[in-house]
């Protein structure tokens, strides 16, 4: 399949690869999956819309049974066609099949698009405070490294790296909050805006649980 991508279409994938998605290495060919829970429906809609011409089927609800809990979790899926545009991205974003940070991840993390999309698919805000986060647990201390050297040269933004039960991830201090908010709220989708900590609209924070900072 010889579907070329625009440069929209790029840096949305870039941002969710370093998210949510998942690229397949199929027989000949690679394809980006996208999946997310039923309460991020809408998301997934936008990112079909996106991604129009290079899917070839509508989102579907997915129910997966949990036997051990006795649960069942509802997800929308969609995936892309296999194409050549998405087995370089495999060979970008992946090493033996384990998603990776490429070593010149600041070449490709450069629009507030991206930044936007990784931050719709793994970002969130404390309660505590009006610091942000990526959950970038799946990623080891080195590739952290890269990402902070990546967002502060690329961005102005300062981040932290935390340990928290499972892994690291990265952490945006309160005093950066509004930098990041007003790069990447222009780019979110409204039922997104809830993990903001500072509405550049509005020009108000976020009311907190509890203070922190």
């Amino acid at each position: 399949m010889t579907k070329k991508i625009s440069s929209r279409e790029k840096e949305i994938i870039i941002g969710t690869v370093l998210g949510d998605a998942h690229i397949a290495m199929l027989k000949t060919a690679a394809r980006l999956e996208v999946t997310h829970s039923e309460k991020q429906k809408e998301y997934v809609l936008w990112k079909h819309a996106e991604f129009r011409h290079l899917v070839n089927a509508e989102p579907r609800l997915i129910k997966i049974e949990d036997a051990r809990y006795g649960k069942t979790y509802r997800q929308w899926r969609f995936a892309t066609g296999a194409a050549d545009w998405c087995t370089e991205m495999h060979r970008i974003f992946y090493k033996d099949r384990i998603k990776i940070v490429p070593k010149d991840i600041e070449q490709l993390l450069t629009s507030p698009l991206s930044l936007a999309v990784w931050f719709m698919d793994d970002g969130g805000r404390r309660n505590d405070s009006y610091g942000l986060f990526l959950n970038t647990l799946s990623f080891t201390l080195s590739e952290h490294k890269l990402l902070q050297n990546c967002l502060q040269n690329n961005f102005s933004l300062e981040t932290r790296v935390h340990w928290i039960q499972d892994g690291y991830r990265l952490y945006i201090p309160s005093k950066c909050a509004k930098h990041f908010c007003e790069l990447v709220y222009p780019h979110l989708i409204p039922p997104m805006y809830y993990k903001l900590s500072f509405n550049p609209v509005t020009t108000s924070f976020a009311r907190l649980d509890r203070a922190r900072d």
